[in-house]
């Protein structure tokens, strides 16, 4: 009999990931970010805290997955119009970090990342970032309209910067201006000098 490299044992509960993700969704708004733990999002799920702890190291890695699922793909798929291609990330990005999950989530997290001198995971910070579309965007965009001196990280982090401005300090930023004056400033920062 050959051998088929599977190991005995039960198969992974695959519906474990969207229950508990949901589970922390709901926990965030209903209860907020301190009442999130890893034993109560395993009630709420139904599933054993060790299962959670084989996918999350920590309930700081469950949440920020569950709160910042990544930006819908649609939604943000480059066309070649820098223009239009930044508006819309731009709303689809103010649009995830304006959500009731996002509004439980963001202090708490914000908080745990300046205290913690445990650095992310890579893989993590990789799959609730939005910089890697906005990436996608730019090499989408006619070379004329984007500067290769300029570092994209750079634009990247002040158009987060705006954003979270937006979202963390509404006091602050009360001159309300559209996402569109913010974009057409990324759009002067991204022009090759003339």
């Amino acid at each position: 009999m050959a051998d088929s490299g599977r190991r005995p044992g039960r198969p992974r509960d695959t519906t474990i990931d969207e229950r508990a993700l949901a589970a922390t969704r709901e926990l965030l708004v209903r209860r907020g970010f301190e009442a999130t733990t890893i034993q109560s999002v395993a009630e709420h799920a139904g599933v054993h805290s060790s299962a959670l702890y084989r996918r999350w190291p920590s309930r700081i890695e469950l949440i920020a997955e569950a709160t910042f699922p990544g930006l819908d793909q649609h939604a943000v798929e480059p066309t070649g119009q820098l223009s239009a291609d930044l508006r819309r990330f731009a709303r689809a990005y103010l649009a995830a970090f304006t959500t009731p999950v996002a509004r439980a989530a963001a202090a708490g997290l914000l908080a745990h990342n300046q205290s913690s001198s445990r650095p992310r995971s890579p893989e993590l910070t990789l799959r609730v970032s939005a910089r890697p579309q906005f990436h996608a965007i730019l090499r989408a965009a006619p070379p004329e309209h984007v500067d290769p001196a300029v570092d994209p990280d750079d634009v990247f982090d002040m158009l987060l910067g705006a954003i979270l401005a937006r979202v963390l300090l509404p006091g602050a930023t009360a001159r309300r201006t559209p996402v569109e004056r913010t974009v057409g400033l990324i759009i002067r920062l991204l022009a090759p000098v003339s």
